[in-house]
């Protein structure tokens, strides 16, 4: 385990206890820093470590827990060197959240897949653009180098290499052990707020704004650049430098919210809630379901349900 300033308790707690020193596991687990003694982590915890780089000159598997404003932030160079070697010299180096941006500093990543937290996948393709983020994924399996999303998603890549380490029964047995599910569908859009992206800029916002209330309606590219007084063809081009999706595309994605909220608030069926968000039928829901958020509107209503 590298703890880096401003290290994530869950980051760093997750793969420690996952693979934890005990006789049933064929690990042992250390703790290190970019030197040896107190780190100041994240979250009003700070972590004593034994250990700096030199650890990684004997570890098989390197996690890089996630640490704070790593967007505005480097990590040291000591520490992308000690990575460097330790991946030379064959160690795995796998990431936990925001742990991708100091992975991706060592140009490991460069032309390979990798994701983080979903707060911060269009941040970590903007600071090093050779890397394939996949914005939707709960974690990434490049061989050598692994990145995971949010913090429980630490759990997930943990188990999904102890199952390729020792087996589906090592993996489920810890899994158990922690509570947690041996393995989740779908990926981390599915917990995203919301599937419409934040603008990029402010032109159409009361179009948007007028849409969002009429999504039951039949909204077209004509009928949207009618209300925002302008050619479809300058809405479309406009619209997406706006929002970084096409008006149409930017139309389902709310309906995918609304119908999300529905899945989560009320008991309609899914035949009703397609209805409503304006997506028709039940069939179509799915469909846009599985592939915007990766998972079935039932699957997503058994995790979300407030059981209102």
């Amino acid at each position: 385990m590298l703890v880096l300033e401003g290290a994530k308790p869950l980051d760093v707690g997750i793969p420690a206890q996952v693979f934890t020193t005990r006789q049933s596991m064929p690990y042992e687990v250390r703790v290190c820093g970019p030197a040896p003694g107190l780190v100041t982590g994240g979250d009003g915890l700070s972590y004593h470590v034994a250990d700096g780089l030199e650890a990684l000159e004997w570890a098989d598997i390197v996690f890089i827990p996630g640490f704070r404003f790593p967007d505005r932030e480097e990590p040291p160079p000591a520490v992308v060197e000690a990575l460097r070697a330790a991946h030379a010299r064959g160690a795995r180096l796998a990431a936990i959240s925001t742990g991708a941006f100091a992975l991706a500093a060592t140009g490991l990543l460069d032309g390979k897949r990798a994701t983080t937290h979903w707060h911060y996948t269009r941040q970590l393709a903007a600071k090093h653009p050779l890397v394939r983020v996949d914005e939707n994924v709960l974690f990434v399996d490049e061989g050598s180098v692994l990145t995971s999303a949010g913090a429980a998603s630490g759990i997930d890549l943990c188990l999904h290499i102890l199952r390729g380490d020792l087996g589906v029964a090592a993996s489920n047995h810890a899994a158990r052990r922690l509570v947690a599910a041996p393995y989740r569908s779908g990926g981390q859009a599915q917990y995203v707020p919301r599937s419409v992206p934040e603008p990029l800029g402010e032109r159409f916002a009361a179009t948007r704004e007028w849409a969002l209330h009429r999504l039951g309606e039949h909204l077209t590219l004509e009928v949207l650049a009618r209300h925002a007084a302008v050619s479809p063809r300058t809405f479309s081009r406009r619209f997406l430098a706006d929002t970084g999706y096409t008006p149409m595309q930017w139309v389902m994605r709310a309906r995918i919210d609304v119908a999300r909220e529905l899945l989560e608030r009320s008991s309609r069926s899914v035949e009703q809630i397609a209805a409503d968000a304006g997506l028709g039928t039940g069939a179509n829901l799915r469909l846009h379901f599985q592939r915007i958020l990766g998972t079935t509107p039932s699957q997503y209503r058994r995790t979300f349900a407030q059981g209102e």
